[in-house]
């Protein structure tokens, strides 16, 4: 492999940009991330991106808001624009946990350091430089601007808050993927369109004076929300506006959405149609050096991209449509796949890697078999207005087929520097099961899954039931959890076929909207039933742009604007996550007076025998301390050995 100089990474300083021999910057980007230039890492991609469109392109990351504020003037004034993004993740879920509590890591950070990005990120980066270039464009991406285009609900400061275009200043915002919108842009730019006329760009958003006329485009109808004011007064009629986002998001022939803000209106185009596979293959084989900046070399490594130094993404988009994930908000539902040839081509720069040992991470995406999956005819896509192609079943038109992954997967183990590919990605279990996934062939659904068991994970495979309780499944877009119960019956079956010893790994959520405590004592008393000791659990939390998010604040579901409760207290979240944890000494009195006030000893005697304790804590002995000692969560197998008797030791006599 090639050994990387300096100017194989995007500039990051004056000195960097000389070495290349530039008087002046097209478009200077802001960060909130480290620079990782890695097809993973959203503001590499969009540098690269506008690197090929033939721009002279800076990045400026995580700039420094504590000072004289240097990070923001030391590299001049772009020709184009500035762009500002706050990262991978929204900085309020990067600095914060759950529970409110400051996060002690930043995973894109070197050295997990905190306090490298500001809270609102987008906001701050993008009102400083417009307050000093007042003249000059900004433009804001990412997640964080996509997720808050709109009048949204802010979880860490418990108020509504209107588009992001509003607190930013920003001239517009792009949400989703940028690859498209961004080309269309620079086109325009190049040709000596002026920025402040670049209104009906596809997949961008704009801030009007309220008088000013919508600019015309006989392609599109257009549908108006309610206002940013009457959302303020009004929970239900805030409420009332996702429906339509949301649908209007993941159509393919979408509307224009109107929404009154103060003084002005906000104007969100309808989206591009989704990425051609020759369109994801050209993004990511673009000349990343897959590397953090060397600029970072003595400053420790960077959490993030240690996970994902050796993995593969191979698709773009979920159709799952799940009510509390952003996925589909920002990727769409409508799924991207990446060409078996540009995944192959990866996998050989990745296999040349100097340190590569021969272990791929993961090949996956955000859910990691969905690949190459879409509806069997168009014109019934074209049609679609529903947020999710599989809940509550899974839909008639849609091809389900894992035969192109299973195929996909053999092929990159066929490298001969790949000793094994691991799937590290959620895999959608429910589409596994030939109950549920009706139209899909049973043995093609078996191969895949014993594809994965047997070659592609470590010990424990990981899948997300969520909740056992149908209610709740249902709010959260989720099938039955009968449905689990049929996977691990394959699961368990295939295991015993190829003695293979794998651990099943369940994720859950507590304090979803619609849950009562009643359904948390379920989960453990089905979960312990079933053999499981849960590890992987957490509590929900709320980030804009999602159904659940809409219910937590407002009390009433968008699609059928009917009260929904939703535990909001600190002391009804806590008593809910605490059902996690019945094998805990401190859990046991609260569980049997919480379960004896409801009147469900039924459940009391699951989690709690008081004839059994003694036995089953014998049983779980290994299990337990697995659990704190090394993170390795009780399985079927633990509890179905009898333990060991402890042989009886001779009594010596005492020495006097």
């Amino acid at each position: 492999m090639k050994t990387n100089k300096l100017t194989d990474w995007l500039p990051t300083t004056k000195k960097e940009i000389k070495i290349r021999g530039w008087e002046e910057l097209d478009v200077i980007l802001f960060s909130g991330d480290a620079y990782v230039d890695h097809p993973s890492f959203g503001p590499a991609v969009i540098g690269r991106i506008l690197e090929s469109y033939g721009l002279k392109v800076a990045i400026v990351p995580q700039p420094s808001v504590n000072d004289n504020l240097q990070d923001f003037t030391k590299l001049g004034i772009p020709k184009l624009f500035f762009a500002v993004t706050g990262g991978c993740m929204d900085p309020m879920v990067s600095n914060y946990t759950a529970s409110k509590r400051r996060r002690d890591k930043d995973a894109y950070t070197p050295n997990g350091d905190i306090g490298f990005r500001p809270d609102y990120a987008t906001s701050v980066y993008s009102n400083i430089l417009k307050e000093k270039f007042p003249n000059v464009p900004v433009l804001i991406g990412g997640i964080e601007a996509s997720l808050r285009r709109v009048t949204h609900y802010d979880y860490w400061s418990d108020k509504l808050m209107p588009t992001i275009l509003e607190t930013s200043k920003a001239d517009m915002l792009v949400y989703g993927m940028g690859e498209q919108p961004l080309r269309e842009i620079v086109e325009l730019l190049q040709k000596g369109v002026p920025f402040s006329s670049l209104k009906t760009i596809k997949q961008t958003a704009v801030l009007l004076e309220r008088e000013e006329a919508l600019p015309k485009n006989k392609n599109w109808e257009d549908v108006e929300i309610q206002s940013h004011e009457v959302c303020l007064k009004d929970k239900k009629k805030f409420a009332s506006n996702f429906k339509v986002i949301e649908q209007e998001s993941n159509k393919l022939r979408a509307k224009r959405i109107i929404q009154g803000v103060n003084k002005k209106k906000l104007v969100i185009n309808p989206p591009f149609p989704t990425m051609l596979e020759a369109e994801i293959d050209a993004s990511f084989d673009l000349p990343y050096t897959r590397l953090p900046h060397p600029k970072y070399n003595k400053r420790g490594p960077i959490p993030a991209f240690e996970m994902i130094k050796f993995s593969i993404n191979i698709h773009r988009g979920c159709f799952g449509g799940c009510s509390f994930c952003t996925i589909s908000a920002h990727q769409g539902k409508f799924i991207a796949s990446r060409s078996q040839e540009s995944v192959l081509k990866e996998v050989d720069k990745v296999a040349n890697m100097p340190d590569f040992k021969g272990y791929l991470s993961d090949i996956g995406g955000p859910s990691a078999n969905m690949y190459k999956m879409k509806g069997k005819v168009q014109s019934i896509c074209d049609k679609c207005v529903a947020p999710s192609c599989i809940s509550p079943v899974i839909c008639s038109n849609l091809d389900t087929s894992h035969k192109p992954l299973t195929q996909l997967y053999q092929a990159v183990d066929k490298h001969p520097k790949v000793k094994k590919s691991f799937i590290g990605s959620g895999i959608r279990h429910d589409m596994l099961v030939p109950e549920f996934n009706k139209n899909a062939d049973p043995k093609e659904l078996d191969d895949y899954t014993e594809e994965v068991m047997t070659k592609h994970i470590s010990g424990r495979l990981k899948v997300a039931p969520e909740h056992t309780s149908d209610p709740v499944l249902k709010l959260m877009r989720k099938p039955s959890f009968k449905y689990f119960h049929k996977f691990k019956e394959r699961f368990d079956r295939i295991n015993i076929k190829k003695d293979l010893k794998l651990q099943l790994i369940p994720y859950f959520i507590s304090n979803h909207p619609a849950c009562e405590v009643e359904d948390m004592a379920n989960l453990a008393a089905e979960t312990k039933d079933m053999g499981f000791q849960l590890e992987q659990v957490q509590g929900f939390t709320p980030t804009p742009m999602t159904v659940a998010t809409v219910i937590y604040y407002s009390g009433y579901h968008p699609y059928t604007l009917k009260p929904t409760k939703t535990p909001k207290s600190k002391r009804e979240k806590e008593e809910q996550h605490r059902f996690f944890f019945w094998y805990k000494k401190e859990n046991k009195d609260w569980i049997r007076k919480t379960l004896n006030k409801v009147g469900r000893q039924d459940l009391l005697n699951v989690l709690l025998p008081e004839t059994k304790e003694k036995a089953w804590k014998s049983v779980n002995l290994k299990a337990v301390k697995n659990t704190f000692d090394d993170a390795v969560p009780a399985t079927d197998s633990n509890f179905s050995k009898k333990p060991r008797r402890k042989k009886k030791r001779k009594s010596r006599p005492k020495r006097r």
